[in-house]
Parts: structure tokens; sequence; C-alpha cells
């Protein structure tokens, strides 16, 4: 009897698929995005975060902004989410080793570097969401009614890659040092460095923060701004990138030669972003910041309404029907010829010494123009008003900076009696917030000055019906607008009384 022996075929060796080992790192990061942006450090530092982002942008730049400005304002807040991922992404990190679970992982599917990856993914995730709140910060500015200008996608850049920066730092330093105090000190470090660094004149370190804040009161047409935004927002991309493929590396990246590959790239952006970010102003734009200080003229739109010519520059043209009303408002109240002379409201800037300065301007010469500044809205409003009954009683605006003589009382009657709140408002034009005694009224250009018989007079006038006080001035115009008339003359042409105060120009 013969025996016939089977023989079975040897089992298929079981092997992942491709896919299996990133299929595990995106469950992974899905789980760690969810434990980071509900850690409490994060939660709190958003809470804050957005509160006062919404607390601030109801009222900034009194609801006219200039894009160009905007877009800085969205840069600070975010660092302090990025603080609070920096730590709890740290933390995360280290949870293995809190509890003693690393060995247990080693055995898993997913590899170290695999590990890595997910955390870091994880900031990325919270990088994204401090993007629409930069992207709704900056929407709900631009929406505005009164918004002019344009922003600078390399400043709305910079509030989510700093996020992106710190937190890959806290993975980064996970991977270094496993001390849980690591993290902490290093907040404490750069908050040291951005003290020293961030806060000096205009070195090129300054550059090498995530963010550089130059604020000035003073707002610059987008392209006099000079900063170098795209490469900054370069520099703070290729740093972050640096960070976060280092860690990947040091985690025993899948292939050592890309992970090694992917770092040099990364060094390259950054030393391309900082070598372009510290070459200072450019040659056109300092250029282009003296055409605009000096000759304005050359570079304006004009608009003509009524008897009023506006010039502006091209990003402020749509802000021309906001100056008319006030000039239309100044021009209601005036006698004689005034309500029909010809003025030419022309906006003018200091631009040479960039956003740092916040010079005066000189007073313009000819006969009935104007300066009005790159700002509007809240106090820019009186005082613009002032500029024009200024023109419109004296003949120009260098004259009326000279003035000192009882056309004063004029002049600030036809600037704030058409006002919401005219005693308000004169408390704004002044340079110590007074409404009483002597003061400095605050001017884009010469400041003029009130006596304290002026004042007194003036809170009179204003204490009138508008009407009223309308009738007496278009009546006594011939007389109120007289150059060297008195004070006293003044009272009497109004029917006042005698003002008490003292009349000595300071």
């Amino acid at each position: 009897m013969t025996t016939t022996t089977t023989t079975a075929p040897a089992p298929t060796p079981v092997t992942a698929p491709p896919g299996a080992s990133w299929a595990a790192v995106s469950a992974l990061a899905r789980f760690e995005t969810r434990k980071l942006l509900t850690r409490v450090p994060v939660v709190v530092a958003f809470a804050v975060y957005v509160a006062w982002t919404v607390w601030r942008t109801r009222v900034s730049f009194d609801g006219f902004p200039a894009l160009q400005d905007a877009d800085r304002a969205t840069q600070d807040a975010p660092l302090l989410v990025g603080l609070a991922v920096l730590l709890s992404a740290n933390h995360a990190m280290l949870r293995s080793r809190r509890h003693d679970t690393e060995r247990h992982l080693d055995v898993l599917v997913l590899p170290r570097w695999g590990r890595t990856v997910a955390h870091l993914l994880s900031v990325v995730a919270a990088a994204l969401l401090v993007a629409v709140c930069v992207g709704g910060q900056f929407a709900w500015e631009a929406l505005k009614p009164g918004a002019v200008g344009h922003g600078s996608p390399g400043e709305l850049l910079v509030g989510p890659l700093s996020v992106l920066l710190l937190g890959g730092f806290g993975v980064l330093l996970a991977r270094l040092v496993t001390a849980p105090f690591a993290a902490p000190l290093l907040i404490v470090l750069l908050l040291f460095l951005a003290t020293f660094l961030g806060f000096s004149d205009d070195g090129w370190t300054r550059w090498l923060m995530p963010s550089v804040g130059t604020y000035s009161v003073v707002t610059l047409p987008s392209d006099l701004i000079g900063r170098p935004a795209a490469w900054h927002a370069l520099y703070l991309g290729g740093l972050a990138l640096t960070l976060m493929t280092a860690a990947v590396l040091l985690s025993g990246g899948a292939r050592l030669r890309t992970a090694q590959a992917a770092v040099a790239c990364a060094v390259a952006l950054t030393l391309a972003g900082a070598v372009g970010q510290s070459r200072g102003v450019p040659e056109s734009v300092t250029e282009a910041r003296v055409r605009a200080s000096v000759t304005p003229e050359k570079v304006h739109t004009c608009v003509e309404r009524d008897a009023t010519t506006y010039c502006a520059f091209p990003e402020w043209t749509p802000r021309t029907g906001d100056w008319a009303r006030t000039v239309d408002d100044v021009r209601a109240l005036a006698g004689g010829d005034a309500q029909d002379r010809p003025l030419v409201v022309r906006q003018r800037v200091e631009a040479r010494y960039g956003l740092d300065a916040d010079a005066t301007l000189p007073p313009l010469t000819r006969p009935g123009e104007v300066t009005v500044g790159t700002a509007w809205g809240g106090n820019r409003v009186p005082e613009f008003a002032v500029a024009v009954a200024g023109a419109l009683v004296t003949g120009s605006e260098a004259t009326a900076g000279g003035m000192c003589d009882g056309r004063m009382v004029t002049v600030m009657w036809l600037a704030l009696a058409d006002r919401p709140d005219p005693v308000a408002d004169l408390r704004r034009v002044r340079i110590d917030d007074s409404d009483t005694g002597s003061a400095i009224v605050v001017s884009r250009t010469e400041p003029l000055q009130m006596t304290s018989a002026q004042t007194e007079l003036l809170r009179e006038l204003l204490e009138l019906p508008r009407d009223e006080a309308a009738a007496k001035v278009k009546a006594g115009w011939a007389e109120l607008t007289a150059p060297k008339v008195t004070t006293d003359r003044v009272a009497r042409v109004l029917g006042l009384e005698k003002p008490e105060g003292e009349n000595e120009c300071l």
C-alpha cells in the first residue's frame, strides 16, 4: 500500500498595507488635536485671545481703519495662544515618560517618528484655528464702512506662523530634554528675549522675533510701509519647518536621508527669509516716501464737490465723502462769502521717516488750502473742522496758525457748533483735554492758541440755541473775522457779556 504525503502550501506572509502606518498617524493626530485644543492652557488662551480681539475690534481705528495698519494689529495676540500651545504640546509629548509607557509604545505598529508627526499635526491644527481668527478679525475691519487701503498677506500670516513656530519648538524640546520643567523655563526665556530684542530701536535683530510690531500715530499709504512682510513670513515659516523636521529627525525619521533633506530645505528657507528681511527699506520705497511728503500733488487723485476740491492719495479717495460732510457743516454756519469760497482739501503725510516718526507738517500757505491727514474718526474730525474754519476765517492755513486775537472764538464756534457734543469735542481738540482756561488746540500743522477769555466766550456762545448763535455770527461776520479784532469786541458784536478771563496768548 502506497502512502501519499500531501504538503500544504506555505502561508502567505502577512504584511501591513503601505498606508497602514499613515492611517495610524492620522488617527493619533486626530486624538492629539482634540487633547491639545481642550487642554486648560490652550482653552484659556483662545478665550482671552478671542475676547480681547472682539472687544478691541469693535471700536478700533474709530471705525475708519486703514487696512495696512489693521493687518499688523493681528500679530501680537496670537503669541499668547502660541505659548499655551508650546507648553501643552511639550506636555503631551512627555506623557508616555510621565506614565512610564514608553516601552509599551515601542512595540506598537506606530514608530516613534510617527508619534512625533502626529503631535506636530495637532500643532498645525491649532495654527489653522488661529488663522481663522486672524482672517475673521481682518475681515471685520475690511467690512467697516470707513475702511480704506490694502492689507498684506505676509503680515496676516505672522500670527498663525508664530503659533506653528512655538508649537513646533515645544515638540522639539520634548525630544531634546525630557525634564517637565523645560517648557516653562523656555517660556520665561522667550519672554525675556521678546523684551530684549522686540523693543530694540531699528536693529535687524528685532526681525528675529515672531512679531515685529511697528506702531505709529501716522498712517502711511500701503506702498510706503516698507516692511519686509513677505520675507518675514518666509523666515517664520522656514524656522517653524526647521524645528518640526528636526523633531522628526531626532525621532528616527522613516528615511534618514529624506528627513535630513527636509531639514536642509527648511534651513535654506529660513536663511533666505532672514537675509531678505534684513536688507532694509528698498530705494524705490524711499523715493516714493519723499515724493508723497514733499510733492503729494504728483500722486493725488482729486475730486470736486460743490466749491471744494478734495485731493487724496488713491487709497483714500472713498473717504472724500466723509471730509465733504465736515466741510459742508462748517460752511453752512459761516457768513459773508465764506459759504461759497473755493477750498482745496489736500491730504498730506510726513512719510520720509517711516512708521516710527510723527512729525508736525508745515502749514499750507496758498489761500483756501486745508490739510487733512490719513487718519479719520474720533478726535480727527473736530481737528479737521477747526482747520477748515481757520481757512474760512483767516484765508489760509498759515495765517490761522499765527492767529492770536478774537477771531479764535469764531473759528472754534464754526468748527464745533454743529457737532453732536460741542463741549466734549472742545476738550478733545485741546492738548490738556480741558474746556476752561487757556490751552493749545491740536492741529496736523501749526497748533492754535486759545486764551482763557476766548474759551469763556466760546462756552457762552455754544450755550445759545444754534440757530440764534448762527444768526448773530452771520450778522456780524465782517467784524468777527477782521484781523486783530479783540475778544472784548467779539463779545459786544455777539451781544454777550465781557469775559472775565485772561486774554494773553501763550
